[in-house]
C-alpha cells in the first residue's frame, strides 16, 4: 500500500514531546499497533507517530479508510475533534484547537450564506468523494460564536478562551512555545504578552523566574493604573444609576454616622468639663456654708 505523508497534516497538531514519542514507541514495541491509521485515499490523516515507528521496526498494523471526508477542512475539523477529547492534550493547546474549529466554522457559514460553496478539495492535495460543503454523515460543527461555547469545547474557562487568545495575538514566538513546553502557565503567559517583544523575549531566555517576575511586575501594573478608574467608580461616573444610587445612599449614611459620633464625643467633653468645674466649687466652699 501507499501510503502519502501530507506534511501540512501532520504538522497541524502539536507533534508529541521526546517523552510522549519514546512512550509510544516503547507500547508499540510491546503490543503491536492495535489502532489502525486513518486514511482519506492515499493520504494520512490520523496516525503519523505510529506509522514512523512501524516503519521503523517493521511493526504490523492496518488501515481504515474514511470515506465521510469531502474536503480538507473536513479532515481538518475531524483531527481537532479526535484530538480535543484526548486527556493528554494541554489546556493551552486544546484552546488553541477550539479556535482553529471557530475559524473554520465561521468560513463555511460565510461561504453557505453567500458565497459559492467549497469544491472539495484543491488539486494535487488530496482526493475528495463528494461537492458539498458539509456533509450531512460527518458530525455537525456546532456553531462557535462565543467564547462560553469555544470554552465547552475545549474544556476550558471564559477567561482562559480570553487569555489564549491574547497569547495567540500577542506573544512573541519564543513566549508561545515557552506556553506549549509547559515553563509558563496561560495566566503568566497572557500578562508577559502584554510587553513589547523583545522584552518577552528576553525574558523566556532568563528561564521560568524572570517570566513569572515579568508576569508579576505586569500585573502590578495593572492594578495600579486600575486604582484612578476605580476612584471615579466611587463617584458614579462610571458606574449605572442603580450602582451610582446605592453608592450615594451609602456614603451620606455614613457621613451621619460619623457627624453623630463627634457630636456625641463633644457632649462627652462638656459633661466632663462641667462636673470638673462642679467639683472645684464644691472644694472651695466654706464648710458651714449652705449647699447649692
Amino acid at each position: 500500500m501507499n501510503i502519502v505523508v501530507n506534511e501540512e497534516l501532520k504538522a497541524y497538531i502539536e507533534p508529541l514531546t521526546p517523552d510522549e514519542h519514546e512512550a509510544l514507541e516503547r507500547s508499540l514495541l510491546a503490543e503491536g499497533c492495535r489502532d489502525a491509521l486513518v486514511l482519506w485515499g492515499d493520504v494520512l490523516v490520523d496516525g503519523h507517530n505510529r506509522y514512523g515507528i512501524c516503519q521503523k521496526h517493521g511493526i504490523p498494523f492496518q488501515t481504515v479508510q474514511n470515506p465521510r471526508f469531502q474536503s480538507l477542512e473536513d479532515v481538518h475539523l475531524w483531527m481537532i475533534d479526535q484530538h480535543l477529547g484526548r486527556r493528554s492534550v494541554s489546556d493551552f493547546q486544546r484552546g488553541v484547537l477550539a479556535l482553529r474549529k471557530r475559524e473554520i466554522v465561521a468560513g463555511r457559514r460565510a461561504r453557505a450564506q453567500g458565497a459559492a460553496p467549497a469544491a472539495g478539495s484543491q488539486p494535487g492535495e488530496a482526493p475528495a468523494t463528494g461537492g458539498t460543503d458539509q456533509p450531512a454523515d460527518l458530525p455537525e460543527a456546532q456553531a462557535l460564536t462565543s467564547r462560553e461555547s469555544i470554552a465547552r469545547a475545549a474544556r476550558l474557562s471564559s477567561s482562559q478562551v480570553v487569555m489564549i487568545e491574547k497569547i495567540q495575538k500577542q506573544a512573541a514566538p519564543e513566549l508561545v512555545q515557552a506556553v506549549k513546553a509547559g515553563a509558563i502557565s496561560i495566566n503568566a503567559a497572557a500578562a508577559v504578552a502584554t510587553l513589547p517583544a523583545t522584552e518577552q523575549v528576553a525574558a523566556v531566555a532568563a528561564g521560568k523566574d524572570e517570566l513569572r517576575q515579568a508576569a508579576k511586575r505586569v500585573r502590578e501594573e495593572q492594578k495600579r493604573n486600575r486604582k484612578p478608574r476605580e476612584g471615579k467608580a466611587e463617584t458614579g461616573e462610571t458606574r449605572d444609576e442603580g450602582e451610582g444610587a446605592s453608592a450615594s445612599v451609602a456614603a451620606h449614611g455614613d457621613e451621619e454616622v460619623h457627624a453623630l459620633r463627634q457630636r456625641v464625643a463633644e457632649l462627652t467633653a462638656e459633661n466632663a468639663e462641667l462636673r470638673r468645674l462642679l467639683a472645684q466649687a464644691q472644694a472651695a466652699q466654706p464648710a458651714d456654708s449652705p449647699p447649692f
